[in-house]
């Protein structure tokens, strides 16, 4: 039996009644009021998740640019302080080793954070690769990370905070303190919502956690599992690892092509992507809402004209949208919306559509 590991908020998970679930090796909240209520919760008010399953490295050191630029896909060089990248591990065919942010604290230091199923895999492939003057540091035990996502996430943590979080852009972050503590505030999340990733000190979480969910209560926050989690960003058509992409899949086959920055110079599987831009990809991630009332749940059979021609990496009903929608590899030539696909359901086939993403995408004020 496999031992899970727990995050500092195990036991404030189980006050609430949250649902637990082994997820990447860790014992984690599903639901605590149910998926349906948490998912509305975030869309319409706030929700509060505890992410601190999630890895953190930090790298360091004259050439720490050098190495990031090395193992991953994206150009961090256009990085300034306190500004963040998503991005990529690429292996030397073009697949994908992890997806990560990149965090820029200053010219020779960074922090990566990466998934929580790999936090050891990524730091030896990291480590495998660093022939550079830098030093990699694993702080994923020390570090906690809520994210607070939402309409009213920017009024919920306004009230904890001196620092105008209102003035933080997108994919941007700070040093401040939130109820006295000191953390890092990200204006970053994985639900299509505005809001926000909070690092700090693992110590804190359980005095954190409480001070959020407590300022948020009279306007509407819920704590939200990973249930939410994974139907909130399916909407927005945010990549799962391991479901949407992995060591099958290229980054140009998940439409992750934006992350690719062959301008920069050479890196980790860079003239493997190289050519397959050239000849093209046979084969590409695309979106699809079911014609029916069925649900096409994670790795069920694509069908085209009669035989499999790929299968479904993410699928659920959409809590918003109120369609069952999904993402799935097929090939190029079936990739346009509006193409008629069938999904293999419990052995019995049924239409989908092949439509654009995001499914969902927040209204901007």
């Amino acid at each position: 039996m496999i031992d899970l590991k727990h995050t500092a908020l195990f036991e404030t998970h189980l006050s609430l009644g949250a649902k637990m679930v082994s997820f990447g090796g860790w014992n984690m909240p599903v639901e605590y009021s149910g998926i349906a209520k948490e998912h509305i919760a975030v869309r319409t008010a706030a929700g509060l998740f505890d992410v601190s399953h999630m890895g953190e490295f930090r790298i360091r050191g004259p050439e720490a640019l050098k190495l990031i630029q090395f193992v991953t896909s994206n150009d961090a060089a256009k990085l300034v302080d306190g500004q963040a990248q998503y991005s990529a591990l690429p292996a030397e065919d073009g697949t994908v080793v992890d997806d990560l942010l990149v965090y820029r604290e200053a010219a020779d230091r960074y922090m990566l954070v990466v998934n929580a199923a790999n936090i050891a895999s990524d730091f030896g492939w990291i480590q495998l690769h660093n022939n550079f003057d830098a030093r990699i540091e694993d702080i994923s035990n020390e570090t906690s990370l809520l994210a607070l996502q939402g309409p009213e996430a920017l009024a919920v943590l306004q009230s904890l905070t001196e620092v105008s979080v209102s003035e933080l852009r997108p994919f941007h972050f700070i040093r401040g303190k939130i109820s006295s503590l000191e953390a890092i505030i990200s204006r970053t999340g994985y639900t299509g919502e505005d809001g926000f990733e909070l690092y700090f000190p693992a110590e804190n979480a359980v005095t954190l956690w409480n001070a959020i969910l407590e300022s948020g209560r009279p306007r509407g926050i819920l704590p939200a599992g990973l249930g939410a989690r994974n139907t909130l960003r399916l909407e927005a058509n945010l990549l799962l690892y391991g479901n949407d992409m992995d060591r099958t899949t290229t980054l140009l086959e998940a439409g992750l092509g934006w992350i690719v920055k062959s301008g920069k110079g050479t890196f980790i599987g860079s003239a493997a992507l190289g050519r397959q831009k050239a000849e093209g990809v046979r084969r590409i991630l695309a979106g699809f809402e079911m014609t029916g009332r069925e649900i096409a749940r994670d790795h069920y059979p694509i069908l085209f004209d009669g035989r499999q021609v790929g299968h479904v990496t993410s699928g659920s009903p959409s809590i918003t949208l109120k369609k069952n929608i999904g993402l799935g590899y097929v090939p190029v030539e079936l990739a346009a919306p509006g193409t008629t696909i069938q999904i293999s359901i419990r052995n019995k086939i049924y239409d989908a559509r092949i439509v654009p993403t995001p499914f969902y995408k927040r209204r901007m004020e």
